[in-house]
């Protein structure tokens, strides 16, 4: 199948190196000490963050930092095919602990001992890039939840197909059974703190793919930082500031 036609298009019309449409809310849900929703394309998740609070297991409790619990699903409703989702199943256990030690590595834990953050990540839509869009709503959901963070964790995709790497990968792209590499960086401070990678791929077109998933990242922070901007502001204007 041609994933990228000779005029350099590709199955949804975007250039390569172009990405899907990101749109994002802050504040979705009322009850969550933070909360946001995030959307890279038609891929559509919610984050809730509680915290920080009492730990309920005193067992799991740290004296030094906080713990930080994560728990990923997926809507039945997410995908085409109506199958019911059995929770826990081994592909939401490791992302739920790839979006916890994302997050970890952001998280000034040392600053909330003997506490407990928990995030709540569930994808109402699924079209590809769903682990990269869990990351941007949660890093969203802790900033709304004034979590202290040494900077915003953002994290885009990246492919290689029909000898072209491409940007921010959808289902059909995904699908395909290409490499696909995953980056999660921390902008300022110029740090990755994932890297997921599905099959092999030669050292000077990993090198190209993952610098082409960096800049998407960046994109992603740089539009993040716009959100959380817009709703300081609002929020200043409401308390009259």
């Amino acid at each position: 199948m041609e994933y990228v036609s000779p005029e350099g298009l590709r199955l949804d019309g975007r250039r390569p190196m172009e990405m899907r449409q990101i749109r994002a809310e802050i504040g979705a849900v009322s009850r969550a000490d933070g909360s946001a929703i995030f959307e890279m394309g038609n891929t559509k998740v919610v984050a809730a963050v509680y915290g920080p609070r009492e730990v309920q297991n005193r067992s799991q409790q740290m004296s030094d930092q906080a713990l930080i619990r994560c728990e990923y699903s997926m809507a039945n409703f997410s995908t085409g095919d109506r199958k019911r989702k059995p929770k826990g199943d081994r592909r939401s256990t490791e992302i739920s602990m790839v979006i916890r030690q994302t997050m970890e590595a952001c998280i000034m834990t040392h600053l909330m001992p003997r506490s407990q953050i928990d995030i709540y990540v569930q994808v109402l839509q699924a079209d590809g890039g769903t682990r990269s869009a869990c990351i941007n709503a949660a890093t969203l959901a802790l900033s709304d939840a004034g979590i202290p963070m040494c900077d915003l964790v953002t994290s885009c995709s990246a492919g290689y197909l029909n000898s072209t790497p491409l940007l921010d990968l959808n289902y059909v792209e995904d699908s395909a059974g290409g490499p696909d590499v995953t980056v999660g960086i921390l902008p300022k401070l110029d740090k990755v703190t994932l890297l997921q990678m599905d099959s092999k791929l030669p050292i000077d077109i990993l090198e190209n793919v993952m610098q082409l998933a960096t800049e998407g990242c960046k994109a992603v922070a740089n539009y993040i930082r716009e959100i959380l901007l817009e709703n300081t502001k609002q929020l200043e204007y409401r308390r009259g500031v």
